[in-house]
């Protein structure tokens, strides 16, 4: 079995160090290792992480393939990998330039998905902060944390910050990562959206691990509203193109309305409890506007700026 483990970087060289040192501990003790190779697409057009790549190679325990990308933009990026891919790969996975994976995360990928037959299967991202002094407030609020589910769990949307594709998939879709989403993020969304609703099948792997470090930068409260504003613009971006108007508009109006409105009725009562309750009001008030800016086809485009290195 063949697998193509691909990463897009840009400007982070400590983060893309964490990462490959990460991916030569993988480990396969539960059957035949596969066939890895490793596809470092570097989205700066200077090359910036040609050198740190060159450096692994005499030491990397699999294949590795580093490539530029000049168009800036993570979907360029995202089509760049895979069009790397060699033709052998039975399976392409994903995974970020921020994020470390836990030895044994690539073999439940693959495990889960010869269990459930899956044409995707997609794992936690788990919060690790760079920095000791995270405020209290962010940690009793969860906001890094992402919902898990029980292995085999069917999903309707995966992202590329953990993910297992059947290169068949890739192979039978019309179009890829779209450049549309380039700069805004959600590319990824688009697409496993699109996945889903081609009948393909989606599957979570609760063990399949992947740790994201998160720089002091993003713990703040801008930022996370930003993010969930953001999230939310593309999740209702995607519907308002993928499915029927008529079905999706009146449903999500309301929504995100009532997202809205339950954030501001919180707002007060919140202050005479706790920071994080009031921040959690501000995040429901930002998604709420984020899913009715989506659907009034608005971008906001997240990945102008870079956090970490």
């Amino acid at each position: 079995m063949g697998i193509a483990v691909c990463v897009a970087t840009y400007q982070r060289p400590e983060g893309l160090k964490r990462l490959m040192a990460g991916l030569n501990q993988l480990t396969f003790s539960k059957g035949e290792p596969p066939k890895v190779e490793v596809i470092v697409v570097d989205n700066d057009a200077t090359g910036s992480a040609r050198e740190l790549c060159e450096s692994f190679k005499s030491d990397f325990k699999w294949p590795l393939q580093y490539c530029i990308e000049p168009q800036r933009g993570i979907s360029y990026a995202r089509n760049r990998a895979i069009a790397s891919v060699s033709k052998e790969a039975e399976f392409v996975a994903f995974i970020d330039d921020d994020e470390v994976p836990d030895p044994a995360w690539l073999e439940m990928l693959l495990l889960v998905q010869k269990q459930y037959d899956a044409d995707v299967v997609s794992g936690p991202v788990i919060p690790h902060f760079i920095e000791e002094n995270v405020p209290d407030w962010v940690i009793k609020g969860r906001f890094f944390e992402v919902p898990r589910y029980p292995t085999g769990h069917l999903l309707k949307v995966a992202y590329t910050n953990n993910v297992l594709i059947r290169s068949q998939v890739l192979r039978e879709m019309d179009k890829l990562f779209d450049e549309r989403f380039a700069i805004t993020g959600g590319e990824d969304s688009h697409f496993f959206m699109r996945v889903y609703r081609a009948g393909y099948k989606l599957v979570w792997a609760d063990e399949a691990l992947v740790y994201e470090w998160i720089p002091e930068s993003r713990t703040n409260v801008r930022w996370i509203l930003q993010r969930g504003y953001r999230m939310y613009s593309t999740h209702g971006l995607c519907e308002r193109e993928l499915d029927p108007l008529i079905q999706v508009l009146p449903k999500r109006m309301t929504t995100g309305m009532g997202r809205m409105a339950l954030g501001f009725g919180l707002l007060l009562p919140s202050l005479l409890w706790k920071r994080h309750l009031f921040i959690k009001a501000l995040l429901q008030i930002a998604r709420g506007a984020g899913m009715l800016s989506g659907l009034a086809g608005r971008h906001y485009e997240e990945y102008k700026s870079i956090h970490g290195t």
